[in-house]
């Protein structure tokens, strides 16, 4: 039987794509090789750098890349307790609910996804990485091995920090891989938090707060406020308090 670090070699293989060949995107085909290899349903890839400044790197699919982002609009979640504490965390359904009901609630509406199991995968030169795993069935969940799990994480890890050291940097600063499409999207976040505070005359969390309660109102994520507030589509000065908005409806 082929070792755990031999059917993530031959799954990043097989899910390597022209298009996808460039430093930018190698998250992506690892996410691509976790999900492949631990037969779930769709896997992404995060770091955090802070309390607030968790990143996200690449997914499996567009729609676990919009779980991320659903996430990130709720504040909380399974992805933002593992790298919160370094523990694995699973969330059947009931759990997320109970848990996480905001987040729940968004990932219930927007995609297939009704479990999700998130582990620290270690320090990469970035900051704590986690990797999010995601399921269609809650009932599979039990089925994972967790030993896998967590040594396809370790490869993930090792295969980022790899990079890091061999391949070209970024002019950005730091490796590839740090700037994507997704993190790019994410760090328009953190521009647009700087003008809600600026034009508010609030702190930075403050405004970040701000940005996620305009988002539950609206239906959107954080990201794509924050890409309206950036472009200027989208006034400041215009955006409510959470104190000043009625309570977000439920469903």
């Amino acid at each position: 039987m082929s070792s755990i670090a031999e059917r993530f070699r031959v799954a990043l293989e097989d899910v390597r794509e022209p298009r996808l060949a460039v430093p930018e995107l190698l998250p992506v085909q690892l996410a691509r090789a976790c999900a492949r290899t631990l037969g779930v349903d769709a896997a992404g890839l995060s770091v955090t750098a802070g309390e607030e400044g968790r990143a996200p790197l690449g997914a499996s699919s567009a729609t676990a890349d919009l779980a991320e982002r659903l996430q990130f609009t709720a504040g909380d979640g399974p992805c933002t307790s593992a790298h919160r504490d370094q523990e694995p965390v699973f969330a059947a359904s009931a759990d997320l609910q109970r848990r996480w009901p905001a987040f729940a609630r968004l990932l219930a509406q927007h995609t297939p996804y009704r479990a999700v199991v998130a582990l620290p995968i270690g320090e990469t030169l970035a900051g704590p990485g986690a990797l999010d795993l995601f399921f269609t069935d809650e009932a599979a969940v039990p089925r994972l091995d967790v030993f896998e799990a967590m040594a396809v994480g370790d490869l993930t890890c090792a295969a980022l920090g790899d990079a890091a050291v061999w391949a070209p940097w970024s002019p950005r600063g730091g490796p590839a891989w740090l700037h994507g499409p997704a993190a790019q999207r994410r760090a328009l976040v953190w521009t647009a938090i700087g003008r809600v505070a600026m034009a508010q005359d609030t702190t930075a969390p403050a405004a970040l707060d701000v940005l996620r309660a305009a988002a539950a109102r609206t239906g959107r994520t954080v990201d794509e406020l924050a890409g309206d507030v950036v472009a200027g589509r989208l006034d400041p000065t215009v955006l409510p308090a959470p104190d000043d908005l009625p309570p977000a409806p439920r469903g």
